[in-house]
């Protein structure tokens, strides 16, 4: 909501996190997002609190306390099977007016995604999506979100100083969880849905997942991933063999997948997955910056590529030059 003077301000406090859930369960981007919660929450001298919405949550949210948060609004009602996002807005809407909260922090995911921008225009604030990195001026209580702009040519760090909460959404596997404390101790609060916030005009029929929805990058150590210098298909076949006998998963940069190379749940970057893997092996991938914000964290980069002047080759701890299709079938003999 805007605020007509800077004294309203005051009005507004903690930082929130709605947590990310798929098929009941709590996703590990959501511990992810308590930890930048709580960094901005102590800069703030404020607490963190987590909203968990879905059917059947069970003890889940006391796990949340063990991550960093201070309080857990829990909203546990059968009319949240699946994922009704009209739903979960009026609910969220309601709970903003009540409590206040100066930040609100959700997943860059599908579901963040659908449900994130319904709650900013309902409650008339801005929303910064896709977020990299998140700090927080200590003294005016401003976010400053900063995320790739102009089609991923520059970093620019957004603020809104005159609505309150301000959003933001960032993508799986940016930031970093704390480590569990289970001794820490916090509230769970019930909160309820109401007749107002139930009314719908869609009707979960199945929850399935396709076949891609199962290609995790997140959760391999390896990564072997192939951009233009695959040349096509069968270049991807190669990477495949590379990844099975090294126990990776084959990733590929927006430009091999535009190609119909592969699959799009294959992709890295800012339209694609963001990693953090062990070992990420750029595969003829020059290396724009909408690839490197999915890739560049993770511990060790390699790239295999002809030219030596890629942004890739550059960021690369080790840099191969040389032609993979001769390099790549080399290393798969000698494993």
């Amino acid at each position: 909501m805007r605020l007509s003077n800077s004294n309203e301000k005051e009005k507004f406090s903690n930082v929130w996190v709605l947590a990310e859930l798929l098929s009941g369960k709590i996703q590990p981007v959501t511990f992810e997002l308590i930890g930048a919660a709580r960094s901005l929450a102590d800069a703030r001298k404020s607490q963190v609190w987590v909203v968990v919405m879905a059917h059947g949550i069970g003890d889940q949210a006391q796990g949340l306390i063990a991550y960093g948060a201070d309080k857990v609004i829990v909203v546990d009602d059968a009319r949240l099977y699946g994922f009704v996002d009209e739903i979960e807005a009026r609910v969220m809407v309601r709970l903003i007016d009540k409590y206040k909260p100066e930040i609100l922090l959700g997943a860059a995911t599908a579901r963040g995604r659908a449900l994130i921008p319904r709650i900013a225009g309902m409650t008339n604030c801005g929303l910064t999506a896709d977020c990299t990195g998140l700090d927080i001026d200590a003294d005016s209580g401003d976010l400053l979100q900063t995320r790739p702009a102009f089609g991923g040519n520059i970093m620019a760090t957004i603020r809104c100083s005159t609505h309150r909460p301000q959003m933001a959404t960032v993508r799986p596997r940016v930031m970093k969880a704390l480590e569990p404390d289970m001794s820490r101790t916090g509230e769970i609060i019930r909160e309820n849905v109401e007749e107002a916030d139930a009314a719908k005009i869609k009707r979960i029929i199945e929850v399935f997942h396709t076949d891609e929805a199962t290609v995790n990058l997140g959760d391999a150590r390896i990564i072997i991933s192939g951009g233009r210098g695959v040349k096509g298909p069968e270049g991807f076949e190669l990477l495949r063999k590379f990844a099975a006998k090294v126990g990776g998963a084959v990733g590929a940069s927006r430009a091999a997948v535009d190609a119909g190379w592969i699959p799009y749940a294959h992709q890295v970057g800012q339209t694609g997955q963001t990693v953090q893997t062990k070992v990420y092996i750029a595969c003829g991938i020059s290396g724009q910056i909408q690839h490197l914000v999915g890739m560049q964290s993770c511990e060790t980069i390699i790239a295999i590529d002809k030219n030596s002047d890629t942004p890739m080759m550059q960021i690369a701890d080790i840099a191969v030059v040389g032609d993979l299709f001769e390099i790549i079938p080399e290393i798969i003999d000698n494993l």
